[in-house]
C-alpha cells in the first residue's frame, strides 16, 4: 500500500521539524499526541538554569568569578525581523569577556549577515564562525548589496567581511582552550539508513531550497560528494595550526554547521550510524538525513579528538534546528539553535531565554543541557532505523492511495 502526502498548509522546507518525541509508556509504545503535548509543556517549564542568564544583573566581580566563558549558538536566520530583534536584545555588557561559537546560517542577505556579525562582535570579545547553507544562498541581490557570481564568491565576501569585523574563521587558542572551526557541506550518500518506502516523498529538489538558491561552478554539485570534498579541503589550510593545538591544549572544541556521522571506531564490527538526527519515521520529511551531514567531517573530528575521544572533547553543530546534547564515543555533541520564529512559538526547544548556551566556564565544560527532546529520548531508547512505520504526528500528513 502506497501512501501519498496530503496538502500541508505551510511550505515544507529543510528545517521543518516534528514535535518532540513522546515519552513511551511502560509497554514501550509511543504515548498519544495529547499526552505528549502535555509532557512537552512541562519540559518547557523545567529547564534548569545552568548559569546566570544574560538578563540578570550581576556585578563585575561575580562575572569575573565565572572566568573565561564560551557560548554556542547556531541558525540565527536574522532575515526574520523577530530573530534580528532577538540579537539586538542581547546584553551589551554580560558577554564582554566571552567567546561565541557561531555554527552557521546567520542570514541570507549580505546586509543582514554583516549587521548581525557587527552586533555580535559588539557584544562578545571573540566571535568564531563557520558558514551554513543559508549564508550562501544567491536567490537575489537587493540594491546596495555586493554582487556575486556564485555561492563560492559570496563565501569569499562573507569571509572578507568577517576579517574586517574581527570575526575569526580559523583555529585559535584562548586561555589554554583550543577552538577549531571546520568547514563542511552535506552529501546524499551520508544517509545509509533504510528509506521509508510506503509513502511518496517529495524530491530533494522540491524540498531543499539549496538546490535552487545556491549557485555552484559546473564541477560542483549537491548530488554527489564534490561539494562536501571541496569544503573539507578548505580545512587543510589549518592543519598545522590544529596540530600545534593538539600538542598544547588538553581541551578542544570543534564546531561545524553540518552533522558528522558517529563511526563507532572503538567497535569496528559496528556500522556507522546517524546518531545526531532523529530516525526517518519521526520526521515530517523522511529524506532529511540525505541533506544534513558529511562523512568527511567525522574523519576531521576524530583526527582532532582521537578515535575514542576523551572527557574534554566537544563538537558543536547546527543545521537541523534540533536542540541536542549527548556524549557518543567519547565526544560531547551539542546543538543550540535559535531556529525560525514559528519553531520557537511551538516551544520546540524550550523557547529562547536559555540562549546563547554557555558550554564552557572557568576552565571546565558546563553541565549537560536539558531538556533536549530528541537527544534525551535517544539517551533512554535505542534507535530502530529498520522500523518504517510513521510516527503518529507524521502519519497524519499522509493518506492512503
Amino acid at each position: 500500500m502506497v501512501m501519498v502526502m496530503r496538502p500541508i498548509s505551510y511550505c515544507l522546507t529543510l528545517s521543518q521539524t516534528p514535535p518532540p518525541p513522546p515519552r513511551p509508556r511502560a509497554s514501550n509504545h509511543l504515548s498519544t499526541q495529547k499526552q505528549f503535548k502535555r509532557n512537552s509543556r512541562n519540559y518547557c517549564i523545567t529547564r534548569p538554569q545552568i548559569l546566570p542568564s544574560s538578563s540578570s544583573s550581576s556585578s563585575s566581580s561575580s562575572r569575573d568569578a565565572l572566568g573565561f566563558r564560551v557560548f554556542v549558538l547556531s541558525d540565527l536566520h536574522t532575515d526574520y525581523p523577530e530573530n534580528m530583534n532577538w540579537v539586538k536584545s542581547l546584553s551589551t555588557k554580560a558577554y564582554k569577556n566571552d567567546l561565541l561559537l557561531l555554527a552557521g546560517d546567520v542570514a541570507e542577505t549580505y546586509r543582514n549577515f554583516y549587521l548581525t556579525m557587527s552586533l555580535l562582535k559588539d557584544r562578545f570579545e571573540h566571535v568564531v564562525y563557520v558558514p551554513g547553507n543559508h549564508d550562501l544562498w544567491c536567490r537575489s541581490v537587493p540594491a546596495g548589496h555586493p554582487y556575486y557570481l556564485d555561492s563560492l564568491e559570496k563565501l569569499n565576501q562573507l569571509l572578507d567581511a568577517c576579517r574586517g569585523l574581527g570575526v575569526q574563521t580559523r583555529p585559535m587558542v584562548l586561555f589554554g582552550l583550543g577552538i577549531a572551526p571546520l568547514f563542511s557541506w552535506y552529501h546524499e550518500s551520508f544517509d545509509r539508513e533504510m528509506d521509508i518506502a510506503s509513502i511518496r516523498i517529495p524530491s530533494l529538489e522540491m524540498v531543499c531550497k539549496d538546490f535552487h538558491a545556491c549557485k555552484w561552478p559546473r564541477e560542483l554539485s549537491n548530488r554527489d560528494t564534490s561539494l562536501a570534498l571541496y569544503f573539507d579541503a578548505m580545512n587543510k589550510e589549518n592543519e598545522d595550526a590544529i596540530k600545534l593545538m593538539k600538542n598544547t591544549c588538553t581541551q578542544i572544541i570543534t564546531f561545524s554547521h553540518f552533522l558528522p556521522r558517529i563511526h563507532h571506531l572503538s567497535h569496528l564490527f559496528l556500522k556507522p550510524r546517524q546518531e545526531l538526527c532523529p530516525e526517518k519515521r519521526m520526521l515530517f520529511y523522511p529524506n532529511l538525513p540525505k541533506i544534513v551531514g558529511s562523512d568527511f567531517l567525522e574523519v576531521r573530528i576524530r583526527s582532532i579528538h582521537g578515535s575514542k575521544g576523551n572527557a574534554s572533547a566537544c563538537h558543536v553543530f547546527g543545521h537541523t534546528h534540533f536542540c541536542w546534547d549527548s556524549v557518543l564515543d567519547g565526544i560531547r555533541y551539542i546543538q543550540a539553535p535559535l531556529a525560525y520564529p514559528r519553531e520557537r512559538k511551538r516551544r520546540m526547544n524550550g523557547g529562547e531565554t536559555w540562549l546563547p548556551f554557555c558550554v564552557y566556564s572557568g576552565g571546565k565544560f558546563a553541565d549537560r543541557l536539558s531538556p533536549c527532546y530528541w537527544s534525551d529520548y535517544y539517551a533512554a531508547h535505542a534507535r530502530a532505523p529498520h522500523v518504517t512505520e510513521l510516527a503518529p504526528w507524521v502519519a497524519r500528513f499522509y493518506k492512503r492511495a
